[in-house]
């Protein structure tokens, strides 16, 4: 009896906000490969997100290796529009001034 070998399809979905996720679930590619990177393996990753079948987890931990150097340029784009998503808001909030109205309702009043 003859193996069908064939490609069966990544399990990788892109939303609508540019975040890619593993296809039918919430878990994103950073998720998986960074539990990857961490030491964790397939079956810990899938036990962890028990929405991502086992063999998901194979395929996109299989994904991230052959394609290491997009999936590392996609992480570090997501790293740096979180970090000026952060340093935004930074920019917006008045530190001083939360903490000045904070401790005047602390103090008591007169």
């Amino acid at each position: 009896m003859a193996l069908g070998i064939g490609t069966d399809p990544i399990p990788l979905k892109t939303d609508q906000d540019g975040v890619v996720r593993v296809a039918g679930t919430r878990v994103t590619l950073d998720t998986v490969v960074t539990a990857f990177q961490q030491g964790a393996t397939a079956e810990e990753i899938a036990q962890q997100f028990p929405t991502v079948a086992l063999p998901d987890v194979y395929a996109v931990i299989g994904f991230y290796l052959r394609h290491r150097a997009e999936v590392e340029a996609y992480l570090e784009e997501g790293r740096q529009q979180a970090e000026a998503i952060r340093r935004q808001h930074e920019s917006r909030l008045d530190r001083q001034g939360i903490r000045d109205r904070l401790l005047a309702r602390r103090s008591p009043q007169g």
